[in-house]
């Protein structure tokens, strides 16, 4: 049995700790007032070349024309000019407080999407890894068994990031962050200066009531499914009734299935393209679900290397890893199969209402948008697609490390957008939301793992498992030393 070892066990609760100091100082330092928000971006404009240029640049053409308006009222009466100037200071005052207060809220939402982005980070691994695991059974897949129990303790995972998140959706539907536009104030007022026709066109699915209940029943879905498949697979052990119980699992695993598949699309739509209400993309639940299966499959891989070089996987062989990265390297071809037939289609048909996307993307996040092709397609192709180096844990490592990194990339620019607009950087609030969260992960992960068996012994298929490829990996190994 493997026991969760002091030393590691001390590093995740030294991460969780870091983690939750950085994210504390992140929101004590947030600005407060809109005069502060703005003193920050004067002091910032010049600094990290992205500040708030698309909105200094509006206001300056709105400035311009509003001199221009006061040039033209000079060449009236007395009366006229009074009374004009005093329309255009109101007016000028009025888009000044708007914009105001439109950085304070960018501002004091970036440490709830620096933690909002790790917590789907983590949250959706554990979940696509509960995903990969239930088609596996329903698949009556040979090789992946002795990978069970590796799986099962990340999926443990799901557990305190559900709570987490549920703990968000509560106090955003309490309005105590900005993070979805169509929360705000007026939005489905007709009466209202902040009234969104566009928004009010799709109040029957952007409604807060309907948000929050269809959120709960996500996360209930995924841990009753996930509670119910562990204490059911560690029954399979000792459990001597014919194989009903792996009957059993299977069936509760089908339909597992057949839901996840609705409520992980609908799960996207609320949770990551509500963040851009004006913006829709029929395509958008595969895309975010290629991404979170290719970082999912990267995490079950290096759990298992550190594992089985600890040995505590003593059935796990180079052909388990070899496969592990073949997924790795097919999914990550998916993903970008996705991103251009996203990107592609949007491009060519240029219709407004798709294209708002890309622009600020592209605008203000470039080098990220840019870099992260490069880190989710290029880097994985070259470095796995030779069969040789996929056996190789040190090289799947190193790839998985871009992958996960990449892919966090990916997410990160989905939600940034949409929540602070060009006032993102990467930093402390970044940083200690990834620390919190994979200091959880850690904890949770190895505590789970070390409460079972390492072997599934009860499932029908862990002979053909322990001896996955061994007698062609011995064939060849013998012609090597022959040769």
């Amino acid at each position: 049995m493997y026991q969760f070892s002091g030393k590691l066990k001390m590093f995740s609760i030294a991460l969780i700790i870091l983690g939750a100091l950085g994210i504390g100082l992140s929101f004590y330092n947030a600005p407060s007032t809109a005069e502060e928000a703005m003193a920050l971006v004067s002091s910032n404009d010049h600094g990290d070349g992205h500040g708030t240029s698309h909105d200094t640049v509006k206001k300056d053409d709105h400035s311009t024309k509003e001199a221009h308006h006061k040039d033209e009222a000079s060449k009236d009466d007395h009366k006229t000019e009074t009374h004009s100037t005093v329309a255009v200071d109101a007016h000028d005052t009025g888009h000044d407080a708007a914009h105001a207060e439109h950085v304070l809220h960018q501002m004091q939402n970036r440490p709830w999407s620096a933690v909002y982005v790790s917590l789907l980070f983590f949250l959706g691994i554990s979940l696509l890894v509960l995903a990969f695991y239930a088609a596996q059974r329903v698949a009556q897949a040979g090789w992946s068994i002795v990978l069970f129990r590796v799986m099962e303790a990340i999926t443990a995972n799901l557990v305190p990031t559900s709570i987490i998140m549920l703990v968000l959706v509560v106090l955003t539907a309490m309005h105590s962050n900005h993070l979805f536009a169509w929360m705000g104030e007026g939005v489905f007022d007709k009466t209202s200066e902040n009234f969104d026709p566009i928004v009010y066109g799709k109040k029957m699915w952007l409604n807060v009531p309907g948000w929050v209940m269809r959120s709960i029943f996500y996360l209930l879905v995924w841990n009753a499914y996930r509670w119910f498949i562990r204490r059911n697979s560690i029954k399979e052990d000792t459990a001597n009734d014919g194989y009903k119980t792996y009957k059993r699992n299977y069936n509760v695993s089908v339909g597992f299935l057949f839901l996840f598949m609705l409520t992980e699309s609908m799960a996207v739509w609320d949770w990551i393209m509500g963040l851009d209400p004006h913006w829709f993309s029929t395509l958008f639940g595969w895309y975010v679900l290629a991404t979170l299966l290719v970082s999912a499959l990267t995490v079950i891989a290096f759990v298992t290397i550190y594992l089985r070089s600890k040995g505590y996987l003593p059935k796990v062989n180079d052909s388990h890893i070899h496969d592990l990265a073949k997924f790795m390297f097919g999914f990550s071809v998916f993903w970008t199969y996705l991103w251009f037939s996203q990107f592609m289609l949007i491009w060519y048909a240029d219709i407004p209402e798709e294209t708002t996307y890309f622009v600020m993307r592209f605008t203000e996040y470039k080098t990220l948008f840019l870099s992260m092709l490069v880190m989710n397609f290029v880097f994985p192709i070259l470095l796995l697609i030779n069969s040789d180096f996929k056996s190789r844990p040190w090289f799947v490592v190193i790839g998985g490390l871009v992958i996960l990194a990449g892919h966090y990339v990916d997410l990160f620019i989905m939600i940034m957008p949409g929540t602070v607009g060009a006032s993102w950087s990467f930093g402390i609030p970044e940083i200690s939301a990834t620390f919190l969260f994979l200091g959880i992960f850690i904890y949770t992960v190895f505590s789970a793992f070390a409460k079972a068996d390492p072997v599934p012994k009860g499932n029908p298929f862990l002979h053909e498992s322990e001896h996955f490829h061994y007698f062609n990996i011995e064939h060849h190994s013998e012609e090597d030393n022959q040769h």
